[in-house]
């Protein structure tokens, strides 16, 4: 179980750090705006009416022991850099922040935040990819240019084991997974020995280019 501050509870903050407690974990949520406080209470183990801009409050709370502080105040420029800033002063480890712009985020990695996460645009551009490939279980934006993706075997797939189709080599694509028709199941990892059959789903992760040239051969 680790130990983690949430800063900043509107929709974001207010689902991580509730599915945070829900994994399991010591969640600390802070926010200045009593209601938000008052609609999250009973769903992580501490919630906090405080202005995180304020050092000192932030001090009195110890987060410099939390496995990590997320910054979740990013509606507000100005605000969200001076939080961050304030976990850095008072020697948080691990900070994490939410960005709303390429300009905040690149002042965010100025000050040493550990992470910065972009979900607005990162989620935009996931849902993008996936419009443009349907077969696309997954998008990396912290990969550029990486994928998952489910594929029936390519014709000349059929009836060879993974060893001898050595995709990751060839390729640089890994097998993630396979879903099985018959029987129904699923091999995760699978052995080098695997033999796929025409009725085989395989979920593979490795490079856009790459991912689109087996696509275009698909079975």
């Amino acid at each position: 179980m680790k130990q983690y501050a949430v800063i900043g509870i509107g929709h974001f903050g207010h689902y991580l750090a509730a599915h945070l407690y829900k994994k399991g974990h010591d969640v600390l949520a802070i926010d200045r705006v009593a209601e938000r406080i008052q609609e999250i209470k009973d769903l992580v183990t501490q919630a906090v009416v405080a202005d995180a801009t304020d050092r000192k409050a932030m001090e009195s709370l110890e987060l410099k022991k939390m496995d990590a502080v997320v910054v979740c105040t990013a509606s507000d420029l100005s605000r969200s850099i001076l939080v961050a800033l304030n976990m850095k002063d008072i020697g948080v480890a691990n900070v994490y922040a939410k960005a709303i712009s390429e300009a905040h985020l690149r002042v965010l990695i100025k000050i040493g935040v550990t992470e910065v996460f972009f979900p607005e645009r990162d989620n935009a551009i996931s849902l993008a990819e996936r419009l443009h490939n349907p077969n696309m279980l997954d998008y990396l934006p912290f990969l550029e240019g990486y994928s998952i993706i489910q594929l029936a075997p390519p014709k000349d797939f059929v009836g060879k084991s993974l060893r001898d189709l050595n995709l990751i080599n060839r390729f640089g694509i890994q097998v993630v997974a396979i879903k099985e028709i018959i029987p129904d199941r699923l091999n995760l990892i699978p052995t080098a020995q695997f033999i796929l059959k025409d009725s085989d789903i395989m979920i593979l992760l490795g490079p856009n280019e790459t991912l689109d040239e087996l696509r275009e051969k698909e079975g």
